[in-house]
């Protein structure tokens, strides 16, 4: 397989080209040939100029690739080895919804032949790969796995907006069906990851290693959460117990804030919802993604709580909210948390007005029901920077104070400002 790749006479195929699959794509075509697969025609289209939909590359990194783009199956049947590289979301009740990776699994299914490799990247739980998908492909294809055919599972590991922690300088994990396979999925691999390769004992185990990465960040957020609230009725601030803290050399330091996204948001529930349909309830996994989902909603009372000290009307209140996307410096709007700030804050009949330097508003407003105004204005009582852009993180207190009365309120989520507000009302979690 691996010299068959090498040579030009088989092909890789990468399918679904989102934040994860279109970085893998192209990074494979600069070195052999690739397919590159998704459903949604547009963004095929759009990446056949050498556009990213999700704004994260730029035109030269489609210059000197070997890669088809296409949302037809049929153009499938020319690879022999598949990764699978589709979003794996949780439904509004926190259940893990397969249909991307199910759907792949049945495109796949519809063109697998004898000797090709199958890999999945989508996050999913412990067992999905050899359980739920599996069955999948040896239905549709007619073919067994072990003697037709050979699957894996190697998790992926690209982080948004993140230009240092690549795909080539992050050590890859890999599993196969058997040893064989292992052996065949690593080399493979190493075609573009200079860091190299672990190979997990299973697939299973390679699931599991992605769902706990997660899951202990989660946790750990959580934690700083959990404190940050403690220590606002102590009038503590959280960011200067972190900074003494952060002194000792084994110290963690996480930092508290909005936990969105389509990682660290969603992958606990995957492990969750395995764990219970297996008898067993989680608690410390379960109890920290209540926390941490709860945080949009204790953002904005603590916003109202502060405007109603101030002998403000609610109702004819003004709030300005500047980042909407779910982490700094990104476009991806997935899950963000910061929609809860907005829908909490509107139910108290709040006037809320939303900027993102990063964001498309009419995404926005398909996504969450809300857009971004043009342009930013004054008279706000309250200021909410939910999210630290770069664009954000040199604002001065002059700046506040020309959008802001003498009573606004500043609140600072990810402590950028702390101990530049003097005179305004300053609060950060």
């Amino acid at each position: 397989m691996y010299n068959d790749l090498i040579n030009g006479k088989a092909k890789l195929a990468v399918i679904g080209l989102g934040y994860v699959g279109l970085p893998i794509a192209l990074e494979f075509a600069k070195k052999i040939s690739v397919i590159g697969f998704d459903i949604n025609e547009e963004r095929v289209k759009m990446m056949k100029k050498g556009i990213d939909p999700s704004n994260e590359l730029v035109a030269e990194d489609f210059m000197g690739t070997d890669i088809l783009f296409t949302h037809k199956v049929e153009d499938l049947r020319k690879a022999k080895f598949f990764i699978v590289a589709v979003p794996t979301p949780v439904d509004v009740h926190k259940v893990p919804d397969l249909t991307p990776v199910l759907s792949a699994s049945r495109s796949i299914g519809k063109v697998l032949k004898k000797g090709d490799y199958v890999v999945y990247e989508s996050t999913v739980y412990p067992g999905c790969t050899e359980e739920d998908c599996l069955p999948i492909l040896e239905e549709l294809s007619g073919l067994k796995l072990g003697k037709d055919f050979k699957i894996g599972y190697s998790p992926e590991r690209i982080n948004p907006g993140d230009k240092e922690h690549t795909l080539a300088k992050i050590k890859k994990v890999v599993s196969g069906s058997d040893k064989e396979s292992a052996e065949v999925i690593a080399k493979v691999y190493e075609i573009v990851v200079q860091a190299g390769v672990y190979k997990a004992q299973s697939i299973k185990v390679a699931e599991a290693a992605k769902i706990i990465e997660n899951t202990q960040r989660d946790l750990n957020i959580a934690l700083m959460n959990e404190l940050s609230k403690i220590f606002d009725k102590m009038n503590i601030n959280t960011w200067d117990v972190l900074d003494a803290a952060g002194t000792k050399w084994n110290f963690l330091k996480f930092t508290p804030g909005l936990v969105g996204g389509h990682c660290i948001g969603v992958d606990p529930y995957y492990l969750t919802y395995k764990a219970i349909g297996l008898g067993y309830k989680p608690e410390v996994i379960l109890s920290g993604r209540r926390i941490n989902d709860s945080m949009g909603e204790y953002v904005a009372k603590n916003v109202v709580q502060r405007l109603i000290k101030k002998g403000k009307v609610i109702g004819k209140s003004k709030v300005l909210v500047m980042g909407a996307t779910f982490k700094e410096n990104v476009s991806d709007i997935r899950n963000s948390k910061v929609a809860d700030v907005i829908e909490e804050l509107k139910s108290y009949s709040i006037n809320v007005e939303v900027t993102d330097a990063y964001a498309d508003s009419d995404e926005l407003k398909h996504e969450y029901g809300f857009g971004l105004v043009k342009k930013i204005g004054k008279g706000y009582d309250a200021v909410i920077v939910a999210v630290g852009h770069k664009e954000y993180q040199n604002f001065d207190e002059k700046y506040f104070k020309s959008i802001l009365p003498k009573d606004g309120i500043v609140v600072d989520l990810k402590g950028m400002y702390r101990g530049k507000i003097k005179n305004l009302e300053y609060w950060s979690l």
